[in-house]
């Protein structure tokens, strides 16, 4: 049922949050390319609340891994 008003009891506050793309890389692991983006998201983002793994890739030199990279999408909620 549709209310045209709410009572001041009622009233919330609705939160909005943002997304951005990030790519980060580690020599290491993903787990690593992942923590030092969120890690470094948070610096600049205020109310970072998550991140998706979109992506995950390696780079290859002679048949070794050398290095781990990730594209998150991390979420922060906007004030």
């Amino acid at each position: 049922m549709f209310r045209a008003h709410l009572d001041e009891e009622d009233q919330t506050m609705a939160s909005v949050a943002r997304i951005t793309h990030i790519s980060s890389r580690s020599e290491t692991s993903f787990e690593d390319a992942v923590r030092g983006g969120v890690e470094r998201a948070a610096q600049t983002l205020r109310n970072v609340s998550g991140a998706w793994v979109k992506e995950q890739k390696v780079e290859v030199t002679d048949g070794r891994i050398t290095s781990f990279q990730v594209v998150l999408e991390v979420t922060f909620v906007l004030d």
